[in-house]
């Protein structure tokens, strides 16, 4: 069994395309530990309540999120996961990811995975990704053992620099990145 780190952040718009694609990552056989951003952590929005997305979480999962850096760090070594997915990973996320910051569980869990050459899977959902992160993703495409799950324009006509994950890539994509792959195409 694949043991998965499923790191959510504040893209709150995607969250139930989040959990339908985790009930597809579970069928698939993954064991998965939930790790929560500082935002999903605590903010109660229009789209869900704070406790009930935990709870429906650990429903799924069978484990409580991580909601520290502390409790992140170690994930890297002695919790051995197989693979890391950030889903949804918004542009903020982007931005620390691709330029080394490390101040939320998120950033500390995805750091500490790749010091090991292990895996990690970009499920992205941004507003600004085709302007100011842009070059995020530009250089994050570029990094070792960082993969996407195929995203285009979610809206253009409304949102024209928005881009947005298939969230029903993300199993293919888990499974490609797993052999060293970028699941293909990348943009559609």
């Amino acid at each position: 069994m694949q043991k998965l780190g499923l790191c959510v952040t504040g893209s709150f718009c995607t969250l139930k395309s989040m959990l339908t694609a985790l009930d597809g990552v579970l069928e698939e056989g993954y064991d998965v530990t939930p790790i929560f951003s500082f935002n999903v952590a605590s903010l109660d929005t229009r789209f869900f309540k704070q406790a009930e997305f935990e709870r429906i979480i650990e429903q799924k999962t069978g484990k409580r999120p991580i909601k520290s850096i502390v409790e992140a760090e170690p994930l890297g070594t002695s919790r051995g996961l197989d693979i890391m997915l950030v889903a949804p990973c918004t542009g903020n996320t982007l931005a620390k990811l691709a330029n080394g910051i490390t101040d939320t569980p998120v950033t500390m869990a995805v750091k500490a995975h790749l010091r090991n050459n292990r895996p990690v899977v970009l499920c992205v959902a941004s507003n600004d990704s085709l302007a100011a992160n842009a070059r995020n993703i530009g250089r994050l495409l570029n990094v070792k053992n960082v993969y996407f799950v195929p995203f285009g324009q979610d809206a253009p006509d409304k949102k024209p620099n928005s881009l947005v994950a298939d969230f029903g890539q993300i199993v293919p994509t888990l499974r490609a990145a797993l052999e060293g792959k970028q699941y293909q195409p990348v943009l559609f």
